[in-house]
């Protein structure tokens, strides 16, 4: 998850020759990120309270939400550093280290987000689909060790960004960026791209699965006017939509740019242009802190209530006009 421009000539002739400017797609990452910090880390602080002080009884999904919730902050923690390079138009003056460092926290934090909401739907469904299967009564211990084999797989995929140079002279101008128009590509960033791609279509299909499937079964089935698994098929749903808006823009475009790059390597105008729209949809990318707490309103209903009082005390909501939101 981070910026790109298109192509261009540097001194280890690892680029195409293609020359692009990125003005309108840099323009909407700034507006975005800013956005960020401004509307999604105060969103998340709240968020992360309410996970420490509010929630007394912890249950599978729950802890898969605060895994995801700090997730979330590994992309918080970042994106200043990526707002000050694109306000210096891309110019990294960090360094080599921290250009890596701040390049696998980004992918650790998309790869973690897309890992979590899985664990999530795939809990929900279970509980709804199959009560009776043993992974609808996991421990709250065989959760924990779920979550950590999952951030153990998700950092071990992301090793090869911290142990590929990613820091680019473009004449006194250093570049920190892992998606480029690499005309020979390290291997690292190899395993990079492969890991972008596939961690979205399988956990994309199996969300898509889980709403469908979720969706005939109470079809069939009277228990499906049950309001606790109502919410339980809202918060699949929700998912499944943040999941989409966040994360499949940049996957079409990126597979765009490799499609032209390969077959149509002249065709400079199209990949500037499909160039510009994989920018504009990283953006949507960094969205996703932003989004996820609407993923914890409908998936936890501890969440839902203790938001419900925080916005009570801060006098928007009357006493005798909240509704109360059955656990």
């Amino acid at each position: 998850m981070d910026s790109v421009s298109g192509p261009i000539e540097v001194k280890n002739e690892t680029f195409m020759h293609c020359q692009s400017t990125s003005d309108l797609g840099n323009l909407f990452l700034r507006i975005v990120m800013i956005t960020e910090m401004i509307v999604g880390l105060p969103i998340n602080i709240v968020a992360l309270w309410i996970f420490c002080f509010r929630v007394e009884v912890w249950k599978p999904h729950t802890l898969f939400l605060l895994n995801l919730l700090l997730a979330d902050f590994l992309l918080l923690i970042s994106v200043p550093f990526r707002i000050d390079a694109i306000l210096r138009e891309n110019y990294w003056v960090f360094g080599q280290v921290f250009c890596r460092i701040n390049l696998f926290m980004l992918a650790v934090s998309r790869s973690a987000s897309i890992a979590f909401m899985t664990a999530v739907a795939l809990y929900r469904y279970f509980k709804v689909v199959h009560p009776h299967h043993c992974i609808s009564h996991i421990t709250l211990t065989q959760s924990c060790w779920l979550a950590g084999l999952t951030w153990t797989v998700v950092i071990a995929l992301r090793i090869p960004l911290v142990t590929t140079n990613l820091l680019y002279q473009d004449g006194n101008v250093s570049l920190c960026r892992s998606f480029s128009s690499y005309s020979v590509i390290p291997w690292g960033v190899k395993v990079h791209y492969v890991a972008f791609v596939a961690e979205f279509f399988l956990p994309w299909f199996m969300l898509l699965f889980c709403s469908v499937r979720i969706a005939c079964y109470l079809h069939k089935r009277t228990m499906g006017r049950h309001k606790r698994v109502l919410r339980a098929i809202r918060a699949v749903e929700v998912i499944c939509l943040v999941f989409t808006i966040c994360f499949l823009p940049s996957i079409l475009t990126g597979l765009g740019g490799v499609f032209i790059k390969h077959f149509h390597p002249k065709d400079c105008k199209s990949y500037n242009l499909i160039t510009q729209l994989f920018i504009v949809s990283i953006g949507f990318t960094y969205l996703n802190s932003t989004l996820d707490p609407i993923i914890y309103t409908f998936a936890s209903s501890v969440f839902r209530d203790a938001i419900g009082s925080f916005i009570q005390r801060l006098g928007f909501v009357k006493t005798n006009d909240r509704v109360a939101q059955p656990s």
